[in-house]
């Protein structure tokens, strides 16, 4: 389209439409090209018609947006990742609406991983060597922690969101909040000193929170300084840095991590809601078996009662069944008893006679029967 000035007062006045559109048309002269850099901020949805994302410049931190039809896109099946180096082939345009310059991407070929992904290969390499991930260093959360310290940056997002959902799982929960950077070239060594801060002051856990951002954004918690300051701290520490897909280094190192600074909330202190249910359940629970031990108790001492009631008679029984049982077996041993099925005793001077050659004729003897007893002369 042509672009038209308007005179106002002697002078050539473009509005922002007409300037937009012809520094596009100056733009769409300029021929196709190579660019290399490498891949932050990729953003993709099945519902948008293209991909975006931004090429970084490792040296300088250059940057520029970069878009590209979805289809073409998926095409390539590259399967780019945060940080890699590569090689885009397009024009520059400008987005007349909002005036905005960048490359519309024609294909992209992959050149290599970029210097801080190849940086943070070594590094993860190195630290996992010295077992600063292994998983036996890894420590439970207190169960009900006294104080609970917070490394975030100042009126981040993040903050609110572990603080608020702290007070509202556990209103009675103590927070002691360091705030430091949490991105730039200053924010490492401001982060390890916090952590070492908050272990000195006697938290029970640490919580390193920060939002989701773009992979340079998250760059200070995969720095060596910082994963090694959690890795020394005295308690344990939950990592609840950036969104779920995002990984720095410092949540290899941490005894907990979470996938948003919400989560970690979560994990640091109980559901005072749940507790009281808890201890409402485990009360009843009580009641019902001191109630039922009572009743057990009771039913003990009616039977132990019954018993004690009934053993003078019991005892007295068996005693009387005894005592026949002897009478009996006495009456049955008794001499009487002989002398009642015909039998007899006869003495001679008070000497019981059991042979013949102890009495001779004319001998008076005295016989025993069991009714009576009577004299005699043997014969």
């Amino acid at each position: 389209m042509k672009v038209e000035a308007t005179e106002v007062d002697g002078r050539k006045v473009y509005s922002v439409r007409a300037f937009n559109a012809g520094v596009a048309t100056w733009l769409n002269r300029l021929p196709t090209l190579w660019i290399e850099g490498e891949v932050t901020e990729l953003r993709r949805q099945a519902r948008w018609a293209s991909v975006f994302f931004t090429l970084k410049d490792p040296d300088d931190g250059a940057s520029l947006p970069v878009q590209m039809p979805r289809g073409q896109f998926d095409a390539l099946r590259l399967d780019l990742a945060e940080g890699e180096r590569v090689h885009v082939f397009g024009r520059p345009e400008l987005y007349e609406q909002r005036g905005e310059l960048r490359l519309k991407a024609l294909t992209i070929e992959r050149f290599g991983l970029g210097a801080h992904l190849a940086a943070l290969e070594r590094l993860k390499a190195k630290l996992a060597a010295e077992g600063l991930f292994a998983a036996e260093r890894k420590r439970p959360l207190p169960r009900f922690p006294r104080l609970v310290g917070l490394v975030t940056g100042n009126d981040a997002a993040a903050k609110r969101d572990v603080l608020t959902h702290i007070v509202q799982r556990f209103p009675p929960a103590n927070v002691l909040v360091a705030e430091t950077y949490v991105q730039g070239p200053r924010a490492p060594a401001a982060i390890a000193t916090a952590l070492g801060d908050l272990c000195a002051r006697g938290v029970d856990v640490i919580v390193l929170a920060r939002g989701g951002g773009s992979f340079e954004d998250l760059l200070p918690f995969s720095d060596e300084r910082v994963v090694r300051a959690v890795a020394a701290c005295t308690v344990p520490v939950v990592s609840a840095v950036g969104h779920e897909q995002d990984t720095p280094l410092c949540d290899l190192a941490a005894d907990a991590r979470a996938s948003t600074p919400t989560a970690a909330a979560r994990l640091v202190v109980p559901d005072a809601a749940e507790l009281r249910d808890r201890l409402e359940r485990a009360r009843a629970a009580l009641h019902l078996g001191a109630q039922r031990s009572a009743e057990k108790h009771a039913q003990r001492l009616d039977t132990a009662h019954e018993r004690l009631r009934r053993a003078p008679l019991l005892v007295l029984e068996r005693k009387r069944a005894r005592l026949d049982n002897a009478h009996a077996r006495l009456g049955a041993l008794s001499p009487l008893a002989t002398l009642e099925r015909g039998y007899a005793i006869v003495r001679r001077d008070d000497a019981v006679v059991r042979s013949a050659e102890q009495v001779s004729a004319g001998d008076r003897i005295s016989v025993r029967v069991s009714t009576g007893e009577f004299g005699a002369r043997v014969e």
